[in-house]
Parts: C-alpha cells; structure tokens; sequence
C-alpha cells in the first residue's frame, strides 16, 4: 500500500483546512487503520487522529479533540483530516500513516505518506 497526503498550505489563525491522503493499493491486516500524525519544528511526531478504516470507529490526541475530524471515503480510498480553528501551535508537517491496531506513537506505524505542510502564520 502507498499512501499520499496532500491539502497543506499556509493559512491564518482561525482559518480551516483539509488534508487528504489518497490510498493506492490493496489494505490488508496490516493496515486496519489510517492516522494522521504531525511533527512541528523541532518537536517529536506525534500522534493526531486515527480511524478503523473498516468500521469508521474514531479516535483523538486530547490535544485536537473537537477541533480536528478524521473521516474515509471507501468508495474513493481516501482518508480526511478537517482542521478548524487553526492556531500558530498547529503549524507542523502532517503525515497519515497505516498500522495494525490503535496507535500512540510513530513508531506503531507501519507505512508513511510523504507528508504534508501546514502553517498558520497571520
């Protein structure tokens, strides 16, 4: 499986962006689901939103809860990321990433998109 993201760009606080990342290839077992990572300057990356890509079951980082939503189009393999309300604090690389089960960090994950840049600058 390969995974691209894209939808990143600069924007203003308060703004709203959304990232897509498009899935090509077949999904296995290894890939029950899709997350979203980011990874500000300077900082480690870290975990933002994951979904179960077969059951659509969600999950946050406290940090984004009610300001991100995570979602799949299974008719057009893809997975979004809604971000409202954008702050400075947002600004990072987003990177979607597969794994097996529930993630926490970076390293649980098993295929990386080539990530995408957000910044929110006024």
């Amino acid at each position: 499986v390969q995974l691209q993201a894209s939808g990143g760009g600069l924007v203003q606080p308060g703004d709203s962006l959304r990232l897509s990342c498009a899935i090509s290839g077949r999904l296995t077992t290894s890939d029950n689901f899709m997350n979203w990572f980011r990874q500000a300057p300077g900082k480690e990356r870290e975990f933002v939103a994951g979904i179960k890509w077969r059951e659509g079951k969600k999950r946050y980082a406290d940090s984004v809860k009610g300001q991100f939503t995570i979602s799949r189009d299974a008719g057009e393999y893809t997975v979004h990321l809604q971000m409202n309300s954008l702050e400075p604090e947002d600004t990072a690389v987003y990177y979607c990433a597969s794994s097996s089960g529930v993630v926490s960090t970076a390293v649980d994950a098993r295929v990386w998109g080539q990530g995408t840049l957000v910044t929110v600058s006024s």
